[in-house]
């Protein structure tokens, strides 16, 4: 039996990638492989997806829009890459800034959630174990 190791190291990310600066809409992550179940999408990604459209529909820079928001200019870009999370009352400044209510944003943000967490046609969701239940793998 031969027992030669690899001489290189499996890197594990400690951060997800970035993702690109500019895009039209969120997109589905990749498949995952067989059995492994797809990472449902995160908030702060959505949210700042929504801030981004709605600011680029609008033909607006991010330093202007952080200006009338009175939020910093980095900050914001953050939040709309997806790598801040901010506070509500964060995303009411931005909001208002972009001409909409806190309500619209949020709105925008639950129809792309749904619209991301909705199975593909034909898959079966498989409801959670409840609390004390142990499902054995089929």
């Amino acid at each position: 039996m031969s027992s030669h190791a690899s001489n290189q190291a499996r890197v594990i990310p400690l951060r997800p990638a970035l993702r690109p600066a500019l895009r039209p809409a969120l997109r589905p992550a990749p498949a995952e492989p067989a059995g492994v179940p797809p990472k449902e999408p995160l908030w702060r990604d959505i949210v700042g997806d929504v801030l981004r459209r709605e600011r680029l529909a609008q033909k607006r820079t991010l330093k202007d829009v952080a200006d009338a928001a009175r939020i910093s200019l980095p900050y914001l870009s953050e939040i709309e890459r997806g790598l801040k999370e901010a506070s509500s009352e964060v995303l009411a400044a931005a909001a208002h800034a972009l001409g909409l209510g806190l309500a619209d944003v949020l709105a925008l943000g639950q129809s792309e959630l749904l619209r991301l967490a909705t199975p593909p046609t034909g898959a079966v969701r498989r409801a959670a174990p409840r609390q004390g239940e142990v499902r054995l793998a089929a």
